[in-house]
């Protein structure tokens, strides 16, 4: 099938997985099952099929370094399970914008130099897919780097909550409406578009999610719910910034109110609370999920469910990717445009459509056996250059 070209925007902890799982997995049989992989193969593509290409951050402990030596250099504190070899890929500057908050600012500097020609370098390394991993609240960053990637032709996978995919905005009264401006962007340019804000493999969202559908298959409502967690990595310490939150709380959210709407149900939203809640910094890239379902069960009689998660987070989030790359290019292969319904309901959070996990996961089995999404779109040659 050959191999699939990729570009990463933001060289942390997400990226430092992705980059080692890559080369951790490069010998996994395809036939067999692959402990940590969703799929070993996925529309035809097996991980060893990923190369890098493109790596793009502005911090200047990465800047100037080969990716294989930037994946492990500070702030990064996932745990290192893979080496890496030298990958010929050095990691550019990229825009700042917004990128770089208050707490982020305080340990990680901006390195010197103007910013790289995103465009020709995508082009010039013929880069099929790129992976938006930009600290939470990055809106003005991710939607300038968005721009960079159309102009040049490549599929985008945004793994964080900026509604790119989805097409959520907020107006001048706090409420929220969806448009379809970059999923037609998208559709117009001939190239596949996977997003907003990635749901881990298992994670606690995904967690949440499928304990409120198993309360709501067996008759029990969800009369309140929380979903607390903690974390050391600078995903946390950016998110301790309350003004650039407000995307995280919607998409996490909604990621599990959709559930219960889906049942012609409500909540109130008093009565739920799902988002990140401190910054533990000897907990590095361990997190820490408490979660509380309270209902009712037969004669109305009240019960409560507790339990507490414990994972890495960003090696979590990596074989979701993977299989996100993989979905993305089958599409780029096949012609197929916009967002991409099945992929995004399974891989992310708010997506632009939302299923119930084992709807979701059926779309993107039978999207990789058909090799096209026909949620996704009407099919077009692409205009890739």
């Amino acid at each position: 099938m050959g191999k699939i070209r990729v570009g990463v925007i933001g060289i942390g902890n997400c990226a430092s997985s992705l980059v080692q799982g890559v080369e951790y997995y490069r010998d996994a049989r395809d036939d067999h099952f692959i402990p940590g992989l969703m799929h070993p193969v996925l529309g035809g593509y097996a991980v060893r099929d990923i190369e890098f290409t493109v790596a793009i951050d502005i911090d200047r402990n990465k800047v100037g370094k080969d990716l294989s030596r930037a994946v492990f250099s500070e702030p990064n504190n996932t745990t290192r399970f893979a080496d890496v070899p030298h990958k010929g890929v050095t990691v550019v500057k990229g825009m700042t914008h917004d990128g770089l908050g208050k707490y982020l600012s305080e340990i990680i500097h901006k390195a010197e130099g103007s910013t790289a020609d995103i465009v020709s370098l995508l082009k010039e390394t013929k880069t099929d897919v790129v992976v938006n991993y930009l600290p939470v609240g990055s809106e003005m960053a991710t939607k300038w780097y968005v721009e960079q990637v159309l102009k040049a032709g490549c599929g985008f996978i945004n793994c964080i909550p900026v509604f790119i995919a989805s097409g959520w905005v907020k107006d001048g009264e706090g409420d929220w409406s969806q448009t379809g401006y970059w999923r037609n962007r998208f559709r117009k340019a001939g190239l596949p578009l996977i997003g907003d804000d990635i749901k881990s493999q298992v994670g606690a969202t995904i967690l949440h999610r499928t304990l409120v559908n198993l309360f709501l298959d067996r008759g029990m409502p969800i009369d309140r719910t929380y979903q607390l967690n903690t974390g050391g990595n600078t995903d946390f310490l950016n998110m301790k910034e309350e003004e650039r939150l407000a995307s995280k709380r919607r998409s996490k959210t909604n990621s599990v109110t959709s559930q219960i709407q889906a049942r012609g149900l409500e909540i109130e939203p008093d009565n739920v609370y799902v988002g990140p809640s401190d910054y533990v910094p000897w907990q590095k890239d361990n997190k820490i999920c408490f979660l509380r379902i309270e209902s009712r069960h037969f004669g109305d009689v009240p019960m409560n469910l507790e339990c507490r998660l414990s994972v890495e987070d960003s090696p979590n989030s990596a074989g979701v990717i993977i299989d996100a790359i993989r979905c993305c290019k089958v599409a780029l292969d096949q012609g197929v445009s916009g967002a991409l319904d099945g992929p995004s309901a399974y891989f992310m959070k708010t997506p632009p459509r939302q299923f119930p996990d084992n709807v979701a996961h059926d779309k993107v089995e039978k999207f990789a056996r058909s090799g096209a999404g026909k949620s996704a779109g009407r099919k077009k040659k692409s205009v890739r250059k």
